[in-house]
């Protein structure tokens, strides 16, 4: 793998790869934007396959995270950070205080958070190390319940868009996933009936969900064979691709996981097949709203809010889509470059001494 190639092809400001033998630590920090503040992107641990997959991964997290923000309307920049490893690590402390530590020598360019594997009491563990933490415990805490109202209210955006009613009662959703993220979203979508079915690995997560929500049970690679109004991806990424996208049967595809198309071509082979698509790091930004109001001391009814304003986004990401004759995905990237490049060009100021 050609680092400064892969840097280069998604625009990266900055690559940190970090190792701390005395617990095992492997880390990679990327850090894609810093133009709109600070670069700001959860950690994930999680066991990779290479040291390519871990970087490839962060590498594209963290530009989503750039575009995520920007497109939020809030002033951070993108980045991402991953851990290399079993994520079920009962011995967690030496390992996090190692990533704070890393996180700390970039003086303040990147700020960590929660993501896949990693909990609030984990980001207390970085915190003993260094200030550019969020997601602390007593504070906004964990991010899953707003990033779920955002995903919710994005996917009524959706449908107003296709069927000419936000209102989603009647409706059948299969969720990829059943971890904090999903769980919030099936309780939304239960209370205003839809018909769920759902899957993931963790068969006692699915449990929960069909107790709790009477949805169907369906198999892990089932799940894109059955016939829906909406699939809503909120596991892993890249689950649009070559093989699933033949075997989808619904009208929208709109949920909480990064990265839900494996390649951009396979957001032109949507909307070629007539599929109306949320782009993934719009739809999913409640999270990322969520930690700025902890950074902003924001109230959680403030976030919550900030997060509803993902319907009125996803709509004009889908009129410039119709106009211009473009993917969605493109639409959102449209957006999303705008922004910054409106910020990056304005003019410096000169703000006088202060002594």
């Amino acid at each position: 793998m050609d680092l400064f190639s892969s840097m280069q092809a998604y625009g990266h400001e900055q690559l940190l790869l970090s190792h701390d033998p005395s617990c095992g630590y492997f880390g990679v920090i990327a850090i894609h934007d810093t133009t709109l503040g600070p670069a700001l992107g959860g950690t994930r641990f999680w066991h990779y396959d290479s040291a390519e997959e871990a970087i490839t991964d962060a590498l594209r997290l963290s530009r989503g995270m750039t575009y995520k923000s920007a497109v939020a309307g809030i002033n951070l920049g993108g980045g991402k950070s991953v851990i290399v490893g079993d994520n079920k690590r009962v011995d967690r402390e030496a390992l996090f205080r190692a990533h704070g530590r890393f996180v700390e020598t970039l003086g303040g360019r990147y700020i960590t958070a929660e993501d896949i594997g990693t909990s609030p009491a984990d980001m207390e563990h970085i915190k003993l190390e260094t200030d550019h933490v969020a997601g602390l415990l007593g504070l906004s805490g964990d991010p899953s319940p707003v990033t779920a109202y955002g995903v919710y209210v994005g996917i009524k955006a959706a449908a107003r868009v296709r069927w000419g009613s936000d209102s989603l009662a009647g409706k059948t959703v299969v969720v990829q996933g059943a971890g904090k993220v999903a769980y919030h979203l099936c309780l939304h979508l239960h209370a205003e009936g839809v018909r769920l079915l759902v899957t993931d690995i963790d068969q006692q997560k699915v449990k929960r969900l069909v107790q709790e929500t009477g949805a169907g049970a369906v198999a892990p690679e089932a799940i894109y064979d059955q016939p829906a109004d909406i699939y809503a991806p909120c596991a892993l990424g890249a689950t649009i691709n070559d093989d699933t996208l033949s075997r989808l049967k619904v009208e929208i595809i709109a949920g909480g996981a990064n990265n839900q198309l494996a390649e951009n071509r396979h957001g032109d082979q949507l909307e070629a097949l007539g599929i109306l698509y949320a782009p993934d790091y719009v739809i999913n930004g409640g999270g990322v709203i969520n930690v700025y109001g902890e950074l902003n001391r924001w109230p959680t009814e403030r976030a919550q809010k900030k997060a509803g304003e993902i319907y009125d986004t996803l709509l004009r990401i889908f009129e410039i889509a119709r106009r211009e004759g473009i993917p969605t995905y493109q639409a959102a990237d449209r957006l999303a470059e705008q922004r910054i490049a409106a910020v990056a060009g304005l003019d410096k100021m000169w703000m006088g001494r202060t002594t």
